[in-house]
């Protein structure tokens, strides 16, 4: 079998893109991300198909993963190959609402008829698995499935009995097996035994459901629950109404930048001291008119001060006219001058104070007008005022009082509110026992008559268990027989493997290894002269190697003599150095003879090809 062409509707990042495949070695070349492994997986897809998983799955499974980036309805695509001197195209549908598949003789021009079975044909009866872990060689990944053993030792067995993979010694086994399970859950070998058990079991019930705690208590619980959540209601209607009233009460006390009744008394007092203040101003100001006596001052100052000029300047004519000593001229010019300056200083005082006072009562009465604008929408400065601000003051502290006896009532009423609760609380809980309790007794009811059910039927199953022993003994003696037929022809197995591998592996290897064994669960291990050593204490890129030869041993197990199907490789070769990667490329295009196709990330691949002249196709994506 060869492919020739690849046509990708809708896959993953590609649509309506098309690779054309030749005969021999076909390398796939793309940079990193170009879509090796997603064209590697369409081809796997187009051989066994694709469907969506279910449940958490789903959203991390190949469908999922693979769906296409725009246009999910393009989801598919078709896939052209030769098979036997034909020419068939296969093209599926992805879709989870129209999964699809048809396959097209283009040499005869007709379409085959249930495409699934034709499918399995041109296949050789290759499962999924088979083909993951042969002939189908995925990115990094050399070693083979755990599956792939059962698949093998399957094959092998089929082979050795039927000569064909008509038979499938492990699906008859399972059937078998599986038939003997729903004969044997058919078989009751206790029927006696259960029979009297039940008996015990109806007494024991009819006794359990006449006891006192299975009495219907639930209306009575009910009722107290109802009278309980009403009280309740009541209570809460009132705490709300109590918050409001409280809330309004601190909401005014908060406008007026009260706290408590201390804040409001220290308020009215500091209220009741600047408005003495004011008045004592006031009064003082009104008893000593201040300002008219440093006029008068001012005017004694001027005339003293002219006097004792004067007398400075007529001090020595005055002095000989009125035969006055000149030096007591003097000296009462220098008086009248002080006094003159006295009362200067004084009256400069008296205006000083004046101002000063009157700068006071200005303060003082700016602030009584805005504190009883405030409070009682007056700014008068009287005695009624000052009453009617303590009359306010009054009732600010009437409504503190009121606000904490609501805040009180509010705390007392969280109370009850508190046990009101937890009185419903327990009426819940008892109506739920009550419930469980109600519920507990239909189920030992219905139990009763299930019990007294199967009471009847036990008769009939005792006259079946006879039968059904028969069955399985006949089942029994199947199973031995063809078990015992499967042990002695799988011992063969490693033969088989092991004989098919050490042929290849000193190909492959360069003729570094002559020899391999493989046990019957797929564990390699490489010969020496003095012992066996496992693959894991080879070099990476050895193990590549011999792991390499097994997938082709097995491919060669699987298709035996049937027309080869194509070897794909998605960057296999990642391990390989030079010229392990020069003696396995010589190696394969020597020993198979069928289609190759090498996905790679690398351009040595196709330069070793070119420089050990050995033909293949290029393609580039």
């Amino acid at each position: 079998m060869k492919f020739l062409e690849l046509q990708i509707k809708g896959f993953g990042k590609f649509h309506d893109r098309s690779l054309t495949f030749a005969d021999g070695i076909n390398v796939v070349y793309g940079k990193n991300e170009a879509g090796k492994s997603t064209i590697h997986t369409f081809i796997r897809c187009m051989l066994f198909g694709i469907a969506p998983r279910r449940g958490k799955a789903g959203g991390k499974d190949l469908y999922s993963r693979y769906e296409p980036w725009e246009n999910s309805e393009t989801y598919g695509g078709s896939l052209r190959l030769e098979h036997e001197g034909h020419i068939y195209r296969i093209d599926r549908t992805f879709r989870k609402d129209s999964r699809e598949l048809h396959i097209f003789d283009e040499t005869l021009n007709r379409k085959t008829e249930d495409p699934e079975a034709f499918l399995a044909g041109l296949l050789g009866g290759l499962s999924e698995t088979a083909y993951t872990n042969t002939i189908s060689i995925g990115q990094l990944k050399s070693a083979t499935d755990g599956g792939m053993v059962s698949e093998l030792k399957n094959y092998i067995t089929n082979m050795n009995t039927s000569g064909n993979m008509a038979l499938n010694i492990t699906k008859a086994s399972a059937f078998l097996t599986e038939q003997r399970k729903e004969t044997e859950s058919r078989l009751v070998p206790e029927a006696a035994r259960s029979y009297t058990s039940l008996l015990s079991e109806i007494k024991a019930i009819e006794k359990d459901i006449a006891a006192p705690e299975y009495e219907n208590r639930l209306p009575e619980y009910q009722k107290q629950k109802l009278d309980t959540r009403a009280e309740l209601e009541k209570k809460q209607a009132e705490k709300e109404e109590l918050i409001r009233k409280a809330a309004r009460g601190r909401q005014l006390l908060e406008e007026n930048h009260f706290k408590d009744r201390s804040s409001i008394e220290q308020y009215e007092k500091q209220t009741e001291d600047i408005f003495r203040d004011y008045r004592g101003l006031k009064n003082s100001q009104e008893k000593m008119p201040r300002k008219k006596m440093a006029v008068v001052c001012y005017v004694l100052a001027a005339l003293l001060a002219l006097g004792a000029i004067a007398l400075a300047v007529t001090g020595r004519a005055i002095a000989v006219r009125q035969n006055v000593s000149l030096s007591a001229i003097i000296a009462l010019t220098a008086g009248a001058g002080v006094l003159a300056a006295v009362f200067c200083i004084l009256g400069i005082a008296l205006i000083m104070q004046t101002r000063r006072l009157k700068k006071e009562m200005l303060l003082s009465s700016q602030a009584l007008q805005e504190t009883f604008r405030r409070h009682i929408g007056d700014s008068d400065l009287s005695e009624q005022a000052l009453e009617t601000f303590r009359s306010r003051m009054n009732e600010f502290k009437r409504l503190t009082e009121v606000t904490a006896q609501s805040e009180a009532a509010i705390a007392a009423l969280s109370g009850e509110i508190t046990s009101l609760n937890s009185r419903q609380n327990d009426c819940s809980d008892a109506i739920e026992k009550q419930q469980k309790l109600q519920w507990e007794l239909e189920k030992k009811l219905e139990l009763l008559g299930s019990y007294k059910n199967h009471l009847d039927s036990l008769r009939h199953t005792l006259a079946e268990n006879a039968q059904i022993s028969e069955e399985l003994a006949a089942i029994d003696l199947a199973l031995e027989t063809m078990n015992e037929l499967s042990v002695s022809i799988r011992n063969s197995f490693g033969l088989y493997l092991n004989k098919t591998a050490s042929d290849l592996i000193a190909g492959i290897t360069g003729g570094v290894y002559s020899s391999m064994s493989i046990d019957d669960n797929l564990n390699i291990f490489m010969n020496t002269r003095t012992k066996l050593v496992p693959v894991e204490q080879v070099s990476s890129g050895t193990m590549d190697q011999i792991y390499l030869a097994l997938r082709l041993a097995a491919a060669r197990l699987i298709q035996g003599d049937k027309e080869v199907l194509p070897l794909i490789f998605d960057d296999s070769f990642v391990l390989y150095d030079s010229d392990r990667l020069r003696s396995a490329l010589k190696w394969l295009a020597a020993s198979y003879s069928g289609q190759m196709i090498i996905f790679t990330c690398h351009q040595r691949e196709a330069q070793m090809l070119t420089a050990n002249q050995l033909t293949y196709n290029l393609i580039q994506i």
